[in-house]
């Protein structure tokens, strides 16, 4: 350990540029067990590790990092799986460079663990070898529904299953994974890799039903009735607008909506073929992960030219710095510091360009984000044939929740106790983005896993 000061960080080779925008493989190569084990010898085994407490999972980053660097591979995978329900989709998902790696103690001057990387090595790596998570089978007389397949909703059936709990899952979709299958493009995650975990789920007992929606094929009371708790994680998906005229235009999209149909496109399902976007010119309003996300999808489905609007400067896009670099790299536009103000439409109510106004960013306010203020008169646009808003999504709050008895506050986010994640019904529980709106994979994952205990408790107590 320690060999920091003798072994650079590096990360994963990746594909070419010109390769992976004609397909929506993964990008990242797996990291080797050389390659693995030399970037865990750089670790400098902190006493207080703030990349395990930045972690909101609290993942045994230095031990399994320890274990890695002296090629004790069956360890290092137990440690990564017991804390964290699915670590290869977290090493490939997560935004590390704000989270673990970000508070690496190596980030001053030495370059961070590759710790993401390392983790998807973990597990990878432990599968090929026949390794898998252990579950008791089903070994108690209770019941837990889940409604939701999302990262929340996987992440609690996960810890249920280790309880020896029985699981029923309703997925309102043809198959499971939410945001991770529906929502995440191919190229960050590929869905071999979910319908992996799900699988693992089912050899488990977890019982999964598919295209079934609560409260339509199904009622809520059904459910209730079967079973001894619930666990709801509907997610977030009600893409935000951002009351802009023209924005009700037929040729504007929700970012959600959009790679959803390209997903369906790649499973070679039916799909709305007005999401085709080759040779238009193809505007997103939008900085996070999920405007990157509709950015290089668009890419790869050949539009002729592909950009990125979005209100203040590089530094303070909300999403991941690797990913806004991968974007750029594929050729992707960036107009910062420009603030859209309206959607020009044609005589046909069709959407042709967006107009924006340059912007400054000046003091810090209370919560010491820099304020954005416009510069009069500067006032351009931008042409588009189609126009996506990625502007962050609020919960889709289904009638049965009211029915229930179940509370939710005023954007739509359920009511839960935060120490028990029961809300206001009793027996109810909820977590993920339905909770705290849309958020990371990895704190859905903390979400269900801490239900599920809560759950756990309350049932076999």
């Amino acid at each position: 350990m320690k060999e920091f000061l003798t072994t650079e960080r590096i990360n994963p080779e990746k594909r070419l540029v010109v390769e992976r925008t004609k397909d929506f493989g993964e990008i990242y190569d797996i990291f080797n067990i050389a390659d693995a084990s030399s970037q865990s010898e750089r670790c400098i085994q902190c006493g207080d590790p703030f990349c395990l407490n930045k972690c909101p999972l609290h993942n045994y980053i230095p031990q399994w990092l320890k274990s890695i660097a002296e090629k004790d591979l069956e360890f290092a995978f137990k440690l990564s799986n017991e804390p964290s329900p699915f670590p290869e989709v977290m090493g490939r998902v997560c935004p590390h460079d704000r989270l673990c790696e970000g508070d690496c103690t190596l980030n001053d001057g030495h370059g961070a663990i590759t710790i993401g990387s390392i983790e998807t090595h973990i597990t990878e790596a432990g599968f090929k070898a026949g390794y898998k998570p252990e579950f008791p089978g089903i070994t108690r007389d209770k019941k837990v529904a889940v409604i939701g397949s999302g990262p929340a909703g996987l992440s609690a059936a996960t810890y249920l299953l280790r309880s020896g709990i029985a699981v029923t899952m309703y997925e309102s979709a043809d198959r499971a994974g939410g945001l991770l299958t529906y929502g995440i493009p191919n190229f960050k995650l590929d869905k071999k890799i979910v319908n992996r975990r799900v699988s693992l789920l089912q050899e488990a007992g977890l019982k999964l039903v598919l295209d079934t929606k609560v409260g339509g094929n199904i009622t809520f009371e059904e459910i209730a009735d079967s079973h001894d708790a619930m666990f709801i994680a509907v997610g977030a998906t009600k893409g935000k607008n951002a009351g802009l005229a023209g924005e009700k235009a037929s040729n504007v999209y929700a970012a959600m909506d959009y790679l959803t149909a390209i997903q369906k496109k790649n499973f070679k399902l039916n799909y709305d073929k007005k999401f085709d976007f080759k040779d238009l010119n193809v505007v997103v309003i939008g900085g996070g992960d999920t405007a990157m996300d509709c950015l290089r999808t668009a890419k790869r489905e050949g539009a002729k030219s592909v950009t990125c609007l979005y209100r203040r400067d590089e530094k303070n896009m909300p999403g991941s710095r690797k990913e806004y670099k991968n974007a750029m790299e594929e050729g992707v536009d960036f107009v910062f510091l420009a603030s859209p103000k309206e959607i020009i439409l044609n005589e046909s109510a069709k959407a042709i360009s967006v107009e924006v106004i340059k912007t400054n960013l000046g003091a810090k306010d209370e919560s010491g984000r820099q304020k954005m203020e416009e510069i009069k008169g500067s006032e351009f646009r931008v042409n588009a044939d189609v126009v996506i808003m990625s502007l962050g999504f609020n919960p889709l709050v289904p009638l049965f929740l009211a029915e229930n008895g179940i509370e939710t506050n005023s954007w739509g986010g359920i009511i839960i106790n935060e120490e028990t994640y029961e809300t206001t019904t009793a027996g109810i529980y909820a977590g993920g983005d339905c909770f705290r709106g849309a958020d990371l994979v990895v704190t859905a994952a903390l979400d269900g896993r801490e239900a599920a205990r809560n759950i756990s408790k309350s049932l076999l107590k």
